[in-house]
């Protein structure tokens, strides 16, 4: 479902691109962005399985990649772009190469977060603006900039987290990673209203609090109980258009 340059900069960009034969249009496309690791590669691997093709990106320099050993496994669906979602030349410039194809779904599973005990008080300037540029205003270019791309009846969703929720925040903490991912949701739920009439589906995706880099050792739930219901519930919400706001189990988060 759902990125001029000159030779040389195409070239450059497609670097650990693996081109392949996506021409059978009965199998359906994910563009998954940032896919090398943690959740995004659980999603690219749970879709591959699924019988679907995978674009997924990974961040120039990022060298090989167990997305990288994922394609020697499904080397006829899964092809490899770089991105770094906070530039947007490089966003515009992935643009231009998948310019033609459509995606019946794009996701963009990008974030980072900050010392997780770091009042909005204690926070330093530089923190605050590299989360929230990270996981609210770049995300929304990059739906904003591939839109396009998705067919008309896909589905378009970002990767936003239950501690968005205003309502459920009972405990505090990650203050600021709390606050960039409210933000990304308001930002989506700004995109839906302009987009009132669009029969696509729109998802922010709260996975749970899963054992990765970023949820760290002590969260709750292994990839392996967050990401293959993950996955179902967006197939689920596929062909119903409109923004809403689920977990992994498909249940409504409170905004």
């Amino acid at each position: 479902m759902i990125l001029i340059a000159s030779n040389q900069q195409e070239i450059k960009g497609r670097r650990n691109t693996m081109p392949l034969n996506f021409s059978d249009q009965s199998v359906p496309t994910i563009l998954l962005i940032a896919a090398s690791r943690g959740l995004g590669l659980a999603m690219a691997a749970d879709f591959l399985k699924k019988g679907w093709k995978v674009v997924g990106t990974v961040r120039e320099g990022s060298g090989r990649t167990k997305l990288h050993d994922l394609a020697d496994e499904f080397k006829d669906r899964l092809e490899i772009e770089q991105l770094d979602i906070c530039e947007q030349s490089q966003v515009t410039a992935l643009h231009e190469r998948l310019s033609g194809r459509t995606f019946e779904m794009l996701f963009v599973n990008a974030g980072i977060t900050n010392n997780e005990k770091d009042t909005i008080g204690e926070v330093t300037t530089d923190d605050f603006i590299r989360v929230m540029i990270t996981n609210s205003l770049c995300p929304m270019r990059v739906v904003e900039s591939l839109q396009d791309l998705v067919t008309a009846t896909g589905l378009i969703g970002v990767m936003s987290s239950g501690q968005g929720s205003v309502a459920n925040n009972l405990t505090g903490m990650r203050e600021v990673y709390r606050g960039s991912k409210a933000a990304l949701n308001q930002f989506m739920r700004s995109f839906a209203a302009r987009n009132a009439d669009s029969s696509r589906a729109m998802v922010l995706m709260a996975p749970g609090w899963v054992r990765t880099e970023l949820g760290g050792p002590d969260a709750h739930l292994s990839i392996e109980e967050s990401v293959p219901n993950l996955v179902n519930t967006l197939l689920k919400k596929q062909g119903n258009p409109g923004l809403e706001y689920l977990d992994y189990l498909g249940r409504t988060v409170p905004w």
